[in-house]
């Protein structure tokens, strides 16, 4: 496989890599400029930038770019091991290494009008979008074709069959969206769920439907704790209405607690400070 096919993959399937490129190549190296390395979030690779303890030191670069989403160029004397130099052939590489890091996922847990409307926003911000439902009639390219991947199971079996924490552990930012058709479902799908450590878990409805949900989780046993996790009502205060009007309040929430900011209209930011 070529590597501009390994690099297409990785990004098709949402993963993490590094791509480390030798930018600069005087004298005698091992391998020469243009010459590239991929590497995997295991520290398996694809393509070589040379082999021996320069690729070793390569790839710990590529793992620590991973981890801290910065890329970075890094220089090598080829000359003295003694000082520290991984090679002996007496020239000098520069290494660009690259981090290649996931979107940020969003999973979308039910399929109706709210939950299609969410999946097309997600998609046009640039989110990896999960659907899934239990109708497997819903859960299809065909019905929401902004999705990336499709689930058509019951939510309590999503988690194991998503990975949901592989995805935390992995540093992917990731939201659940709840756009389901009723409180049956949501007590007996979430206590799976809400025993994941995923970013943000939201769920759609009034406030009397989360109280009845609420209540009925605590009776099940689900901690408080991990039910507190929960944000519903879920969204903005828009006063919205249809799907999209919806789609658009559900999204504003979840993109100010990633993005950290407070959900206010930015033309009052100056008066609340005077």
């Amino acid at each position: 496989m070529s590597i501009y096919r390994a690099v297409a993959e990785l990004e098709a399937n949402n993963d993490r890599g590094a791509l480390c490129t030798i930018v600069r190549s005087q004298g005698a190296t091992p391998r020469h400029t243009a010459s590239k390395m991929l590497v995997y979030s295991d520290g398996r690779i694809s393509g070589s930038v040379g082999g021996g303890e320069l690729e070793n030191r390569v790839i710990a670069e590529a793992l620590a770019a991973m981890a801290d989403g910065n890329s970075r160029v890094v220089e090598y004397g080829m000359t003295d091991p003694a000082r520290g130099d991984p090679g002996i052939c007496g020239g000098q590489v520069e290494v660009y290494v690259e981090p290649i890091l996931p979107k940020p996922a969003l999973v979308v847990i039910g399929a109706g009008h709210v939950g299609r409307a969410v999946a097309h926003l997600a998609h046009w911000l640039g989110f990896y979008v999960i659907v899934s439902d239990d109708r497997a009639e819903l859960c299809t390219p065909e019905s929401v074709p902004e999705a990336d991947v499709y689930y058509p199971l019951p939510m309590a079996e999503l988690p194991a069959q998503l990975g949901l924490v592989p995805l935390v552990k992995g540093e992917r930012w990731t939201a659940i969206v709840l756009t389901t058709r009723g409180s049956d479902v949501d007590v007996e799908g979430l206590p799976a769920l809400l025993a994941t450590p995923v970013s943000y878990i939201g769920v759609i409805g009034s406030r009397r439907r989360w109280e009845i949900t609420r209540r009925q989780l605590l009776e099940r046993g689900v901690p408080a704790e991990q039910v507190a996790r929960v944000h519903s009502p879920i969204g903005l205060e828009l006063n919205a209405e249809t799907p999209e009007e919806i789609a658009v309040s559900i999204l504003a929430e979840i993109l100010s607690l990633k993005l950290g900011g407070h959900g206010r209209a930015m033309s009052r930011r100056g008066t609340e400070a005077g």
